[in-house]
């Protein structure tokens, strides 16, 4: 086969270099996977905060890859950067350009015939194991067009031009090029690569240089996928961006995106007094790329830009864009920042806002007052992720009645009272009829938001249209059991409290296989059939819970007996299905790890972050893609998603790697 060639590119087309940028993921069916091979986490040199997690979706459910904080690949990463070549000049043409590499084993050309790479020997010989055993500066390379074009060979020799006649095609008359220009870009978006490369440095999205030589057509399409969603892993990139579109202000009205969430300026910098210097990414030039921007859609930042947020910045964000639907302040918690959105208040404020997708996840220090400000505005909000925030009940009644709310995160929220949540459940008609995620998940061992009366108030009021539901750390009993039977039947993701052992999980999952009569040893039959005569019949049909979280059960109250019993309890067996996945605590994960039992029944271990899971070992099994994830593919996340797009960096970190 062929290797692919590639091409100057010049004037405009050619500022893609060195650019992370990507095309929004196509619009999937509901609840169809998605079948997207993800690069492994960049391994990086970053602060001690930095933790970037992402989803491997080769492997099994639950598998994920994550960064460490190392120096090891330094070294690495500088000659990487040497190559990447992110010079501010982006109007220069570029070629392609790759290290001088060696090899201990070389092609050596036959005598008669030196230009060819079919014939000749390998030098020395008895060292050739095959392309998998070359070693390449220390790792072994392989077919891929990379390698071969740093060994100088090809497998085979160019094709003999297309001879000139009558039928050769007119410019612009290509077939591909009759297509639609909006089929034409969606498969031009396949080739986008959605996430950074594997150091943060490298350039991707290289093989769609090409496409902009090609004719017309084809290179409005291509910058039109190169330039609709921007992923930004670092400041020199920004750097690089910016400037082109200053260059070229017709650039900035097709970018949808500006996604922060990879970024990890120590990858460049060692220190946050160099990053200051470079000045590559600050409050003004943020500004100035807000204001080139005129049709943004989507800002997703995060801790690591939340100095950078000024207050020029924020207004422009939340009043200076009327196209701008989702907003993510994610961990953002730096003093500056608090400062910046604290000084918003005093101005005059519009009476609605555009913005629909919403989150202040772990915006810890933010006050209140930022909270009963905005939720007035949010006339058509339907993600609000408010998780860890200092959100009161007079801001959340303070939400419209126009909204529709499809996704609620009110994890730890402290200062949140049990008896107004459930009042703003049973009439606020914003939660009524359209929730579809949910959590109200609180850490017992320092507060618990809803008790038993409470959680028996408020199951009853829980729309159908819910699939994932979080009650982590309310107290539980028993007598919920009952209660929570008609969830199972339309939820995929079930989170409990306390007390609520795997014995009534397994009850809960599989009444009818587990028989509740164990649970009541030495009762009175008949006293059971008289007191059951003036009940209604409980709701009958298989459960369709795939994700149940029980790490509210701390120390040894996860009773691995109970666990691997056949008789009481099923959680483990085919009677379970469709369950895929039950999240653990670490002590109970550590006990599991000891016992060689589990992978006999079909389960194994996996784990990320803080978080531990025991998953079914099955080839079919379902890796949880759901269109209510907005992209994501595995079970039980923490954080509410507000774009659609593949999940890593430190989003990955909020959602699966961290606890509450």
């Amino acid at each position: 086969m062929r290797p692919t060639p590639t091409s100057q590119v010049h004037g405009p087309s050619s500022t893609d270099h060195g650019l992370e940028i990507h095309y929004p993921q196509p619009k999937y069916k509901m609840d169809s996977p998605e079948f997207l091979g993800r690069s492994a986490t960049p391994e990086k040199n970053g602060r001690s905060s930095f933790s970037s997690i992402r989803e491997d979706s080769c492997g099994p459910a639950q598998a994920f890859t994550s960064s460490a904080v190392s120096t090891l690949l330094q070294d690495f990463e500088n000659a990487v950067a040497i190559v990447a070549d992110d010079s501010p000049d982006t109007t220069r043409s570029h070629s392609p350009q790759t290290p001088d590499m060696t090899t201990e084993v070389q092609f050596v050309p036959p005598v008669t015939k030196p230009s060819s790479k079919l014939h000749g020997n390998w030098f020395p010989a008895n060292n050739f194991r095959g392309w998998k055993q070359i070693n390449v500066k220390g790792k072994t390379a392989s077919r891929s067009f990379g390698d071969l074009q740093a060994l100088h060979m090809a497998w085979s020799t160019p094709p003999a031009a297309a001879p000139k006649g009558k039928n050769r095609t007119p410019p612009g008359q290509a077939p591909i090029e009759k297509l639609p220009l909006e089929l034409l870009g969606a498969i031009i978006e396949l080739l986008v690569l959605d996430v950074p490369p594997i150091n943060g440095i490298t350039r991707r999205n290289m093989d769609l240089m090409s496409l902009l030589l090609t004719s017309r057509t084809m290179h409005g399409a291509t910058l039109n996928a190169l330039y609709r969603n921007i992923t930004v892993p670092h400041s020199r990139i920004f750097r690089k961006f910016l400037a082109n579109i200053a260059n070229h202000p017709a650039l900035g009205t097709i970018i949808r995106r500006m996604d922060f969430s990879h970024f990890n300026n120590a990858t460049l910098f060692e220190s946050a007094s160099q990053r200051k210097t470079t000045k590559n990414l600050t409050s003004e030039t943020l500004l100035q790329c807000l204001e080139l921007t005129p049709h943004l859609q989507e800002f997703l930042a995060m801790e690591h830009i939340d100095d950078d947020l000024g207050p020029e910045v924020l207004k422009k964000l939340v009043m200076g864009l009327p196209r701008l639907q989702a907003l993510d302040f994610a961990g953002c918690t730096s003093f500056a920042f608090r400062t910046s959105f604290t000084s918003l208040l005093g101005l005059p404020w519009p009476d609605t806002l555009s913005i629909t997708r919403l989150s202040f996840h772990k915006c810890l220090t933010l006050p209140s007052s930022i909270f009963e400000t905005i939720f007035p505005r949010l006339a058509q909000v339907t993600h609000l992720d408010l998780a860890q925030t200092r959100v009161t009940d007079k801001a959340l009644e303070s939400i419209p009645h126009t909204a529709r709310l499809t996704h609620l995160n009110l994890a730890k929220c402290t200062l949140l009272t049990a008896p107004n949540v459930i009042n703003f459940f049973a009439t606020h008609p914003a939660v009524k009829y359209t929730l579809v995620y949910l959590s109200v998940a609180a850490d017992a061992r320092s507060h618990q938001l809803l008790g038993e009366d409470d959680v028996s108030a408020l199951i009853p009021l829980l729309p159908e249209t819910l699939r994932s539901l979080s009650l982590k750390g309310s107290k539980m009993t028993d007598s919920h059991l009952k209660l929570l039977r008609p969830l199972t039947k339309h939820l995929e993701e079930l989170s409990v409290g306390r007390n609520m052992d795997v014995l009534a999980a397994s009850q809960l999952l599989c009444p009818a296989n587990t028989g509740e009569t164990n649970a009541k040893e030495g009762g009175d039959e008949e006293e059971e059939k008289e007191g059951k005569k003036g009940e209604e019949p409980e709701e009958e049909g298989p459960s369709t819970v795939r994700f149940l979280d029980l790490s509210d059960l701390w120390g040894n109250e996860l009773n691995l007996t109970h666990l691997f019993s056949k008789k009481c309890c099923l959680l483990l067996q085919d009677q379970s299905r469709p369950l895929e996945v039950i999240e653990v605590s670490e002590t109970a994960f550590k006990s599991l790890s000891r016992s060689l039992t589990l992978e006999r029944v079909g389960w194994s271990l996996r784990e990320i972050g803080s978080r531990y899971w025991i998953v079914r070992l099955d080839k079919g099994n379902d890796r949880g893609h759901r269109w209510w994830k907005m992209g994501a593919d595995h079970w039980g996340m923490r954080k509410i998603p507000v774009a659609r797009s593949e999940v890593g960096g430190m989003y990955g970190s909020f959602m699966f790697g961290r606890k509450l």
